[in-house]
């Protein structure tokens, strides 16, 4: 395969993965969790593109592993930012539902979408055109970009090497798993030499994957308790990353705090909350999702947590006010 100048960073949780356009208008696709915007800085400047130079970014979707660098490349730099116009709408407008941050309890600090996508546009980095492609399912406002030249595909977290992403049925709605195989059907006609997802590594075989991806939502299908299991396991380890574990004592009143916790335990799975806590805590166990460390139930997966200061700003959408946008 020819030298590309799309280049592909592969990130420890909480943030996802980066992709820099290296050209005349260069583009960053997804800048990673908040608190990581350090070495988001330094992956660039070591690919030889510095922040001021960035002519976009471009998100895949709207979940803080994805768009949590935006504030302070926006900020700082004046980066323009480019999102589908689903989430740019929320996103804008301050509202309490943007990111499902208040939802997932993840800080997001405020940040304001320049330019509005939709299905089919390109992109354009100077001597390359990436197309937008609507694939929702994991958000309604998920894209995926594809670059026909070098058959290049950006899934974001449609589907990944070995997994695919979560589905959150109380905020995306329960015809999001009929999305998400409308989506994979839609880039399975696609030539894609190679893809990269929002987590794990670099797709050398993106077809198998997709297929491999569908196939496993279609047995979800008859299965919906699956798709719950996935999802609240995920949210789970994500929180256990960020807060760098929980404390034994204080795993109950956090977990009855939380709208995803509250929702999947009555809704999924028929439980009152207070019933679910155990249940969910043993399969996190069983699964090897988390393990506890003296007290403290902590995350397996690969990861490095967040600065307590900076988590302890614990930002949300609906504190964003309008000054936040000023650069």
């Amino acid at each position: 395969m020819k030298t590309s100048n799309i280049i592909f960073f592969e990130r420890k949780f909480p943030s996802a993965n980066m992709i820099l356009i290296k050209d005349q208008l260069p583009i960053l696709i997804d800048t990673g969790f908040g608190s990581d915007t350090k070495e988001t800085e330094q992956l660039m400047k070591e690919a030889g593109v510095s922040p001021e130079e960035l002519h976009l970014i471009v998100n895949t979707h709207y979940h803080s592993d994805h768009v949590g660098g935006n504030f302070h490349l926006q900020k700082n730099y004046g980066v323009k930012i480019a999102a589908h116009k689903w989430d740019a709408d929320l996103i804008n407008g301050c509202d309490p539902e943007a990111c499902c941050a208040d939802w997932l309890d993840q800080p997001v600090e405020p940040y304001r979408v320049d330019k509005k996508l939709k299905d089919n546009d390109e992109i354009n980095t100077g001597s390359k055109t990436l197309k937008v492609l609507h694939t929702p399912g994991h958000t309604l406002g998920h894209i995926s970009l594809y670059e026909p030249e070098e058959e290049i595909l950006i899934s974001g977290d449609l589907f990944h090497k070995n997994d695919i992403g979560w589905l959150n049925i109380f905020r995306e709605g329960v015809a999001s798993i009929q999305r998400s195989i409308e989506s994979l059907d839609r880039l399975s006609m696609l030539r894609i030499g190679q893809a990269y997802s929002g987590h794990g590594p670099q797709i050398e075989n993106p077809l198998a994957a997709i297929d491999a991806a569908r196939n496993r939502y279609e047995k979800w299908l008859t299965m919906p308790e699956k798709i719950s299991w996935h999802a609240i396991k995920r949210i789970f380890s994500f929180t256990l990353i960020i807060k760098n574990g929980l404390a034994k004592e204080e795993i109950d009143n956090y977990l009855l705090k939380c709208g995803w916790f509250q929702d999947f335990a009555r809704y999924s799975f028929k439980h009152q909350p207070e019933e679910f806590i155990q249940i969910l805590l043993d399969e996190m166990i069983r699964s090897g999702a988390a393990s506890w460390h003296n007290n403290h139930l902590i995350a397996v997966t690969l990861h490095q947590a967040p600065q307590k200061k900076w988590m302890s700003k614990n930002i949300k959408p609906r504190d964003w006010k309008p000054q936040d946008f000023l650069t």
